[in-house]
């Protein structure tokens, strides 16, 4: 199925990335599309809030959709910080205290907390065929939430630094060789880095791993590995764990990459043409849409690079966000909310003004952003994100790891070891 975008200015950011976004105190308000009635009842809804105009009349239109079924549901949306998010819901949810629905990430912090959250896989069996992304929010055979937008890692590039640096922007690199050649022409030619990357987070290493993956694993290491069935102590587990380290060495990076913030200190770096190129997303903020306006005609987009034969180069995506139930009493309207945050007008004015590449294939969109519509033909051949597939606790335990491979604190074999200690 053809699918193309178009975007209208708009300033600020999206309404949310993969991994991090700012969110506003906490608040609490009436969001129903009348304000809610007297005596009725009522739905309480987490969320990390909205981040700009775009973002705000998306959630407008949303509830505009719920209301016109219950017009009599007063729907209250508490807005919590990003960076404490998934904390004050934990604790919520043990102490008895959490909303009805809240707001989720797909893959691992949905994976991971499934067995809080009301399975809605009959209800919502219908949306299938017309959704992408929807296994990011699947859990041991039940689905949990529908996605609203698909978020990946494409990787970008400067055109005009490339022809500076004496590389063709036409013909971006395909192998690492072939990457690693032009990292080096990009360092000796040019005042800028290799790659733009934040790592205070630690986070800089699940955009290395997910955006290189499809170019070092099989497909059959691929899907096993998505399937759980993960052995850090294989050869190419091992290697991409490896070529972090050795890009890191290879000075790749702007300087002081774990004391910068990836968001959105990193992708600025980008966007202010002082880095060749970034693993970045593709929907939510630090996407086509936003570099666009800094770079213009100069961005880039390239897929994964090939590292070993026998792999398949495919762009990582997958869903990106959705709202999970909470309460088994409030199912019914818990998913009538869900279907609303995927209703197709309410969506494709959200494209049309936030940049977003929806999870629903049959709004058709047209833009002149030669990146967007890149982007879009690869959608076809996506794999999920390799990083959402692990547990919670591996996964930060890959944070920390991805730092100090970058300082050289810890050596391959080490990392390596500690992983696979962690999933058993």
């Amino acid at each position: 199925m053809k699918r193309t975008l178009i975007t209208t200015a708009v300033a600020g950011l999206a309404l949310v990335s993969l991994t991090a976004c700012g969110g506003a105190a906490p608040t609490t308000g009436a969001a129903s599309g009348d304000g809610g009635s007297a005596g009725g009842e009522t739905l309480t809804i987490w969320n990390w809030g909205d981040a700009d105009e775009a973002a705000a009349a998306y959630t407008e239109d949303v509830t505009a959709a719920f209301a016109e079924k219950h017009p009599d549901v007063d729907v209250k949306i508490v807005n919590q910080p990003f960076d404490q998010y998934y904390t004050l819901l934990g604790s919520a949810v043990e102490a008895g205290t959490g909303p009805d629905l809240a707001l989720y990430n797909g893959g691992t912090q949905l994976k991971s907390r499934a067995d809080s959250l009301v399975p809605i896989t009959d209800e919502v069996a219908d949306l299938q065929d017309q959704l992408a992304g929807g296994p990011a929010f699947e859990a041991d055979g039940e689905t949990y939430s529908a996605p609203t937008f698909l978020q990946g890692f494409p990787i970008y590039f400067n055109k005009a630094l490339f022809e500076e640096a004496g590389l063709d922007p036409a013909a971006p690199p395909a192998t690492w060789d072939d990457l690693s050649a032009a990292c080096e022409q990009i360092l000796a030619n040019t005042d800028a880095s290799c790659f733009a990357l934040g790592n205070k987070e630690g986070l800089g290493i699940e955009f290395f791993l997910s955006g290189f993956g499809s170019g070092v694993f099989t497909p059959d290491e691929y899907d096993a590995w998505i399937d759980g069935d993960r052995d850090w102590t294989s050869e190419h587990a091992t290697q991409i764990l490896q070529m972090w380290a050795d890009s890191a060495a290879d000075g790749w990076y702007n300087d002081g990459a774990n004391s910068t913030a990836m968001f959105n200190d990193s992708f600025d770096i980008f966007s202010a043409g002082d880095s060749a190129m970034v693993v970045a997303l593709m929907s939510g903020t630090a996407h086509w849409k936003q570099f666009d306006e800094f770079l213009g005609d100069d961005l880039g987009f390239m897929m994964p690079v090939t590292t070993n034969d026998g792999t398949t180069i495919a762009l990582p995506a997958e869903g990106g966000i959705g709202y999970g139930i909470l309460n088994e009493d409030k199912k019914d309207l818990g998913v009538d909310w869900i279907r609303a945050t995927v209703d197709h007008d309410a969506l494709a004015a959200y494209s049309l003004a936030g940049g977003q590449i929806t999870s629903d294939t049959t709004i058709t969109l047209d833009t002149d952003i030669a990146s967007a519509n890149d982007i879009v033909a690869e959608l076809p051949g996506s794999k999920p994100l390799l990083h959402t597939a692990l547990g919670a606790d591996t996964l930060d335990l890959l944070h920390r790891l991805g730092q100090q491979l970058l300082n050289d604190d810890v050596s391959v074999e080490d990392a390596v070891s500690q992983l696979d200690a962690s999933e058993g």
